[in-house]
């Protein structure tokens, strides 16, 4: 589905009801629930309307808070998603630690991606050989890349393995991500984009031009076929 919002500000409330929404429901149902976040400026925005009106919507404590990817710094970097996950959003928010899950980016990145990898599968439901999360959260940059999977690493979407490492393209910094089959896994997955430098992509992904097949973005479909879109204005461009 595809949610289109007049301001990424709108956009982002949006998807922070859906999100809490599908959380809450998890949490009714199964006692828990296992999301996996991403980083990014949008992202951020997110994590601090959460943080402002919907942090008392559901019980935090029952929910298991794992990363789309990370950057191989320290925690304390600048570039660190953990960082900005925690100063956005885990510190205005009642967690349990055993239940933030984050990726060691001052690890080894071979090591790690294996020790991440059994951290996930000794916690995560697992159902068609892969980690079964409820909800995975994705934004996508303007080369159409998610996660850390880049355009010169399409094989990636269809690694045997729960994670990898993975290379900017441009910056040469490693990363550790989640792979396009554990994606693809989730019971529920939301892309969030905003701001026009998205929009000549988004424009092929949504409507399946022949470019489309070089942005992993584009093949992102979730098993359960639970996929929502939520855009600005800006990105949407007057395309849909």
């Amino acid at each position: 589905m595809l949610h289109i919002g007049n301001t990424a500000i709108e956009t982002c409330n949006e998807c922070a009801k859906v999100l809490i929404s599908v959380l809450r429901e998890k949490i009714e149902n199964h006692g828990t629930a296992y999301i996996a976040i991403s980083g990014g400026s949008t992202p951020k925005l997110l994590f601090d309307i959460l943080c402002e009106s919907f942090f008392k919507e559901i019980d935090w404590s029952k929910v298991h808070v794992f990363w789309v990817d990370e950057r191989c710094v320290p925690p304390a970097h600048g570039e660190s998603n953990y960082r900005m996950t925690l100063e956005h959003l885990l510190t205005g928010l009642t967690f349990n630690n055993e239940k933030i899950h984050r990726i060691k980016g001052e690890a080894e990145p071979a090591l790690e991606v294996l020790r991440y990898a059994q951290e996930i599968a000794d916690t995560v439901p697992m159902e068609n050989g892969f980690p079964a999360f409820d909800v995975i959260l994705l934004g996508m940059g303007d080369d159409g890349h998610t996660a850390s999977i880049f355009p010169d690493a399409l094989h990636l979407l269809e690694s045997p393995n729960i994670t990898a490492t993975a290379v900017h393209p441009q910056s040469g910094q490693m990363r550790i991500t989640l792979t396009g089959n554990v994606i693809n896994n989730a019971d529920h997955v939301m892309f969030l984009a905003t701001g026009a430098n998205k929009s000549k992509v988004l424009d092929s992904i949504l409507h399946n031009k022949p470019e489309a097949a070089q942005f992993p973005a584009a093949h992102i479909a979730p098993i359960k076929k639970r996929l929502d879109w939520f855009v600005d204005k800006e990105a949407a461009n007057g395309n849909f």
